[in-house]
């Protein structure tokens, strides 16, 4: 089956409509891609037709017009409950069997979405590295000697690697934002209470919220729309409306350059000036201010009497289960049983943390904060050899959002180098939702109208649905029309594996109209496009039926020895119909 290498609900549901595919149909390909991914470590519970079946079913009796997710697929991170299926917090010993949905994959479940697995995690969602999992490491995405960020580690990859359209995932400390950043996805986290945490295993109650996972903003926002809202039976859930995305008037940056560290320090340092640059083009006012205090506030978490709420959670578990934790898991974990932690040491932090927090309101009134997601990433292997320091790094922007009441949203701001994405968070107030879903918006359109693009002419494997439609998508290109070439082309099927199709132009009359798609893509991704098409194929000058010429797939006139001549037929999709 053909489907985009990334899954969309607006494709998908395209596709529902015209009935030119089916929910079946996606599961059994994301099955497959799973099977494929099985060493990237994305699953602990993998997508199977026994488990998603029922939800297939329950199609059935759904208007798939008053169901907004009607037939999405969504990964679950293993410490939310989906009953009927064990959930572990990435612990086997810890595992149990849930008879009930957590109320946010209970509402998703109600609007259509079909759940597909159970992702990997940073055990007991402590961590930002996505290495610290019995079940195996969960490798990038992009580039498999990397880190996936964690703790929400299999929910980011799993959408990243087209398995899933969307995902849920948690944040504590920036688990629901570093993986987003590493694997070049929109990470959405809600503010504290707005989506019920009942049902999740918890890290720190008082600090945990359920987060989304996406490719496209709107579709993290739709995902927030329906599982936003307050629970009875949640002492941690509050009544935060679904706000209406405004423009802020104060976007606040930090006076200091941010630190960047990891072997790709200096690239990201260069994306993150790019993406000031960017910000500083927006039309809206910025000040660079002291941000000192985040980082103070930060220290609390695992440097202060913080870590004990969760120790409160698992020591139990622990001291009962010997060898049963993660290594590095447990050390953390026991931090917070340290005897200067006493009851004094928490009131102590609570009070300063309420200073930080009347500072973050003033800073933050009417304004955005923007900060790296993260200054660097890691790989593998060296977080192998230093798993505590190169784990701190990866959260030195993020710590302080949960701690002091803070929403955000990870967003994509370019490439630090090939297949390195960047990118950064936009905080607000609990309150101020709003706020940064109007910057997000602001930047993400702004970045895309100020690239120069070019339009790309595509005849073959590349055209929606195909097999190398990923290459299209990987180099954010962007499906404009369908379009019909000048009837001068020989169309012909080359001998290759997979067979593919080959445009040349004739200067005879010989020739025929090829249907085409045209796309549009960043001029900045061209080149790198241009070089993974293979001889005889390659980029030249492709004539439209109006007579105007884009660039796009023409091949070498000697290639026609020995190729079908299929221009009769005038497009591979129709040959594949005749087939």
């Amino acid at each position: 089956m053909n489907l985009p290498y990334h899954l969309t609900v607006e494709w998908l549901r395209e596709q529902y409509h015209k009935k030119e595919l089916t929910p079946k149909e996606v599961v059994l390909e994301i099955i497959e891609r799973a099977k494929v991914d099985a060493d990237m470590n994305i699953w602990i519970t993998p997508p199977s037709l026994e488990l998603i079946n029922p939800y297939l079913e329950r199609l059935n009796s759904l208007d798939i017009e008053s169901s907004p997710l009607w037939g999405i697929p969504f990964a679950i991170k293993d410490n939310i409950d989906l009953a009927g299926v064990l959930t572990t917090a990435g612990c086997p010993e810890y595992a149990y069997e849930p008879s009930e949905n957590a109320p946010v994959v209970e509402r998703l479940i109600a609007k259509g979405a079909i759940p597909v697995g159970k992702a990997n995690l940073d055990q007991f969602a402590t961590g930002l590295v996505g290495t610290r999992s019995p079940y195996g490491e969960t490798h990038n995405s992009l580039r498999p000697e990397l880190i996936s960020g964690g703790s929400s580690s299999g929910s980011a990859v799993a959408v990243a690697r087209g398995q899933a359209v969307f995902s849920l995932g948690t944040d504590t400390a920036g688990s629901g934002r570093v993986p987003a950043l590493l694997n070049n996805l929109v990470g959405y986290k809600p503010s504290l209470g707005a989506w019920s945490t009942k049902g999740v295993v918890p890290a720190c109650a008082s600090l945990d919220c359920v987060t989304v996972f996406a490719h496209r903003f709107e579709e993290a926002i739709l995902v927030d729309s329906v599982a936003r809202g307050v629970e009875e039976q949640d002492p941690w859930s509050r009544e935060l409306p679904v706000p209406n995305a405004s423009v802020p008037k104060r976007i606040v940056l930090p006076k200091d350059t941010p630190r960047f560290f990891g072997p790709f320090a200096d690239k990201y340092q260069e994306a993150w000036e790019c993406a000031v640059a960017k910000i500083d083009r927006l039309g809206v006012h910025v000040e660079y201010v002291d941000t000192k205090f985040l980082s103070d506030a930060a220290a609390l978490l695992y440097g202060g009497p913080i870590v004990a709420e969760r120790w409160a959670a698992l020591g139990e578990f622990v001291e009962g289960h010997p060898d049963a934790t993660f290594p590095v898991t447990e050390k953390v974990l026991r931090s917070g049983s340290a005897s200067q932690y006493d009851a004094a040491a928490v009131f102590r932090a609570q009070h300063q943390l309420q200073a930080y927090k009347l500072q973050a309101k003033k800073l933050l009134v009417n304004g955005v904060l923007v900060l790296p997601t993260a200054g660097g990433t890691w790989t593998r292997d060296q977080v192998r050899k230093n798993p505590i320091e190169t784990n701190s790094d990866m959260g030195l922007y993020t710590n302080h959002c949960n701690l002091l009441d803070m929403c955000a949203v990870a967003i994509p701001a370019g490439e630090a180098d090939v297949n390195l994405p960047f990118g950064i968070t936009l905080f607000g107030l609990a309150e101020g939702e709003g706020l940064i879903r109007g910057a997000a918006d602001l930047f993400l359109q702004s970045s895309a109208d100020s690239e120069e693009k070019t339009l790309v002419a595509v005849c073959g494997l590349h055209m929606r649905g195909f097999p190398l439609e990923k290459q299209m998508q990987e180099c954010r290109a962007r499906f404009i029309r369908e379009d019909i070439s000048a009837p001068v082309y020989q169309f012909v099927k080359l001998p290759s594996e997979p067979a593919k199709p080959g445009m040349i132009k004739k200067n005879d009359g010989s020739g025929g109209a090829i249907e085409l798609e045209i796309w549009e893509m960043p001029l900045s991704e061209f080149g790198k496009f241009a070089t993974m098409i293979p001889a005889p194929l390659g980029i030249g000058k492709v004539e439209l039926a109006d007579g105007s010429e884009v660039p796009g797939f023409v091949c070498e006139a000697y290639a026609a020895e020995g190729a079908e001549d299929i221009t009769e037929l005038g497009g591979w999709r129709k040959l594949l119909q005749v087939n």
